[in-house]
């Protein structure tokens, strides 16, 4: 067995994937037509991000992975959403997964992991499974939206609420995790932004799932998880949420890179076939792209400035106080909806061309929209939350 210290001098460094990830720029592109016409990412793709190593950045050493810090997963994320939006959605979805496994019962990683420990998980967090308690563990039944990537998946986590023992008392918000056997694909996404996802739907009739197949939000929220037991790693004392909640928005700004790339390269040749104007020399247009571009580094610096703060405190051995997880919940949730602006100035200033699906912009217009719909992303729900903070109410708010 190598020693740790070779296990670590193996584990590529931040510059090294993220030069990775930026190869596969024309080559996501390239493949993006295909992928929106079957609702899925090609297996070329998945297998590129595998022989990379993106989906080990956020899984424990012990498994093989390389218990990077999560800065170092939003930048690849981000880099290969300038490239296809798609990709990098899933990627972020099923890439933070082995985080969350990591915080699991150690019997359920092995489960995953023993013999393979390339496997993929997706995911649906719905709280929609209806649970029974039987010996053991539960069975679970139900029927799950949104599962992205589930085609190249062979477990999936699935949210259900567990009844309280006590009458009248809370239900208990858990994950369940699953193996391909124990559930259905029902191909079912047919939308106008993120076509290549393949987010589908799941269902299951009475699956058991064993007790240490599960994890209970309150410990996500405590970082008082099972798994911390065997991987000690500073990055699995990060609350579970922090994490996930950035994982569905951060593709957003990468994406609105692209979008911004592809309309500088139309604006420095485009000539309005009715004004007979050029478009680089349009203010509207050059304040578009000076606007778009600044905001895409402040969000960027927010993202990378709020995790290298949860880090610092996670190391010096102390907890990450509850409102600074409500501040940098609600920094997250504001993001997709500004791209989706950002986005939505940029479309008109390039004339008719720009509505055509062989638009260069239009693809990434289309998917930034789409991920608007993810509950996460919408500030109102969090931000009542913080308000309250600031005008010196208390708040119960367990999904930060």
């Amino acid at each position: 067995m190598a020693t740790p210290a070779a296990v670590a001098a193996a584990i590529p460094s931040r510059d090294t994937l993220i030069e990775r990830a930026r190869a596969l720029i024309p080559v996501l592109k390239s493949r993006s037509d295909a992928a929106i016409a079957a609702r899925c990412l090609p297996e070329e793709t998945i297998r590129d991000l595998q022989e990379a190593g993106f989906f080990r950045v956020l899984q424990p050493q012990r498994f093989g992975g390389y218990e990077h810090d999560p800065q170092v997963f939003f930048d690849i994320q981000m880099t290969l959403a300038e490239g296809c939006m798609s990709t990098a959605w899933v990627y972020g979805v099923i890439a933070v997964h082995p985080f969350q496994l990591a915080l699991f019962d150690a019997k359920a990683q092995a489960d995953v992991w023993a013999k393979d420990d390339t496997t993929l998980i997706s995911s649906s967090y719905q709280p929609v499974g209806k649970v029974e308690r039987v010996e053991g563990g539960y069975r679970l039944s139900g029927r799950w939206g949104f599962s992205s990537g589930c085609d190249h998946c062979s477990w999936v986590f699935l949210g259900a609420l567990i009844p309280s023992l006590e009458p009248g008392g809370p239900p208990e918000m858990r994950t369940f995790l699953l193996p391909r056997s124990d559930y259905q694909i029902v191909h079912d996404w047919t939308v106008f932004g993120l076509q290549a996802t393949g987010s589908h739907g799941i269902v299951v009739d009475r699956a058991f799932v064993p007790e240490h197949r599960t994890h209970r939000a309150v410990d996500g929220f405590l970082c008082k998880n099972p798994g911390q037991a065997v991987n000690t790693a500073p990055l699995f004392r990060l609350p579970w949420a922090q994490v996930f909640v950035r994982a569905v928005s951060s593709a957003a700004i990468g994406a609105l890179q692209g979008a911004l790339n592809a309309f500088i390269g139309i604006a420095a040749k485009r000539v309005s076939t009715v004004t007979g104007k050029a478009s680089k020399l349009d203010p509207f247009a050059l304040n578009a792209a000076a606007r778009t571009q600044s905001a895409i580094l402040e969000m960027k610096t927010v993202l990378m400035k709020s995790f290298d703060e949860m880090m610092a405190t996670i190391r010096a051995g102390k907890e990450i106080p509850v409102p600074d997880r409500i501040r940098y919940r609600f920094e997250s949730s504001q993001v997709v909806r500004r791209c989706a602006g950002l986005c939505d100035e940029l479309m008109p200033l390039l004339g008719g061309r720009a509505i055509y699906m062989d638009s260069p912009v239009v693809h990434y217009w289309l998917d930034i929209n789409a991920a608007r719909a993810h509950v996460a992303n919408d500030p109102a729900i969090i931000g009542t939350s913080l308000g309250a903070l600031y005008v010196g109410e208390n708040v119960q708010e367990f999904f930060v």
